[in-house]
């Protein structure tokens, strides 16, 4: 055996040794408890958020019973309520998920990002089954929390970061593990938004509430505040008390295939290295945030670049100037990994993984397979809450993964480089910064 192949067969190994260690730390849903259904027995799902992303969400899960709304803009979802007539229909989820309890087996949950962890844990909390977007939550906090209790509760998780279960995520995974471009110790990653409002310095003026929303419900947990159509259904990802801005929205899609492949655990460090439009309302116009991780396994240390609003990073030694990086035909989202022997490059949901430059794919050959392939994202999840294996992006693993995601948030809203201690989910080294860790919970709302 040639020592070249020899080293990759070790690091494939590992890696795979590793990868197979948090896999099965995966929460696995107790049939006994829930109540199993067999696979030909439909599921009935109710969804929290019908209109935007909810809708296809909802559509996503056609194949099983689709019986109750809870969304506090009827305008919004409209069309959601027209398309599944027989579907019973809420403004406030808390009212749906007692009333109808006996009636649901499965909750979506696709609202703004900071009721996902709410209205996860209604549902979780009374025993159902649940599907919730990206990014999970709001805060660390929440995301720790939402992994303890989809554990505690023994119930079916997906986050609904659908490139997880797409091929281009699974082989560059393999092509890591397999060692094609060696020990990776630097990555990439850029995306063209924020495509909505950001860098406002100040709160909207108070306008009329439609008579179709339900405002107080909309707002949740989240700090009393008059109306503004520019906060919803759409433009609340730009503010601090409602969304995640451009790392909520893009990143839990284009450093999945980073997180997953990597084998990341919690970072040592965060630090926005850049910043534009800075205020203390809403989201930058533009930052550049640096995450970095201990070695894992054995992989190396790792720095991880997250570029937003435009900016994207320089092109490496190595690479010609006009290298095609990221989604192949629009590079404005995508991610490179930076091997001591290659490059990788993928795009937004794992789309277009290929070895740069171009010459190095003409008689390439990927590496065998080791993970599963997904039947589909939704189908993963439904499969789960009929006693299948646990869904691929699970809480056991989003939850993670969505943690430090949400440390870049808190490193856009401070100052300097925050160490990080995620045993006592606590930042060592600037204790305002810490206030961001956990979430506002308004008077009359709990979790």
């Amino acid at each position: 055996m040639s020592s070249g192949l020899s080293r990759r067969y070790f690091f494939f190994s590992s890696a795979a040794a590793l990868a197979a260690s948090k896999l099965e730390a995966k929460s696995t849903p107790s049939l006994k408890r829930l109540g199993y259904k067999s696979p030909n027995e439909k599921l009935n799902i109710a969804a929290i958020g019908a209109g935007g992303k909810g809708h296809s969400d909802i559509t996503g899960c056609a194949t099983e019973n689709i019986v109750a709304f809870a969304d506090p803009d009827w305008k919004s979802a409209a069309k959601t309520f027209t398309e599944f007539p027989n579907a019973k229909q809420y403004k406030d989820y808390r009212q749906m998920l007692d009333k109808e309890r006996n009636n649901i087996d499965a909750v979506i949950v696709a609202t703004p990002d900071h009721t996902h962890a709410p209205a996860a844990m209604w549902a979780m909390e009374r025993g159902k089954h649940v599907y919730c977007q990206k990014p999970l939550t709001h805060t660390v906090f929440e995301a720790r929390m939402l992994a303890d209790a989809a554990r505690k509760y023994g119930v079916a998780t997906q986050m609904g970061n659908q490139g997880h279960s797409g091929e281009g995520t699974r082989k560059l995974c393999e092509m890591i593990w397999n060692g094609d471009i060696g020990a990776v110790k630097e990555v990439h990653a850029w995306t063209n938004r924020p495509i909505w409002p950001q860098g406002i310095d100040h709160p909207l003026p108070e306008e009329p509430v439609p008579p179709t929303m339900d405002w107080d419900v909309w707002l949740g947990t989240a700090a009393t505040r008059p109306y503004n159509k520019e906060y919803c259904p759409f433009n609340w990802r730009g503010w601090y008390d409602f969304g995640c801005g451009a790392l909520g929205d893009m990143a839990c899609h284009i450093l999945d295939s980073v997180n997953w492949s990597l084998l990341l655990d919690a970072p040592i460090s965060v630090e926005c290295i850049k910043i534009e439009g800075k205020n203390p309302y809403t989201f930058p116009t533009k930052s550049i945030v640096k995450f970095e991780f201990a070695a894992r396994g054995n992989m190396p240390p790792v720095n991880v670049f997250w570029y937003e609003g435009g900016l994207k990073p320089p092109v490496p030694e190595g690479l010609p100037a006009d290298v095609k990086l990221g989604d192949i035909g629009d590079p404005s989202n995508g991610s490179l990994f930076i091997g001591d022997r290659g490059f990788i490059t993928t795009g937004t949901y794992g789309d277009g993984t290929r070895l740069v430059p171009d010459d190095k794919m003409k008689d390439y050959k990927f590496p065998q397979k080791l993970l599963t392939r997904s039947p589909g994202h939704y189908r993963d999840w439904i499969r789960a809450c009929k006693g299948g294996d646990p869904a691929c992006s699970n809480f056991s693993y989003s939850g993670p993964f969505t943690e430090w995601v949400a440390l870049g948030v808190i490193a856009q809203r401070s100052e300097g480089k925050l160490q990080w201690d995620s045993a006592k989910l606590k930042i060592t080294n600037n204790s305002e910064a810490n206030k961001f860790v956990k979430p506002y919970v308004r008077k009359g709302w709990k979790y």
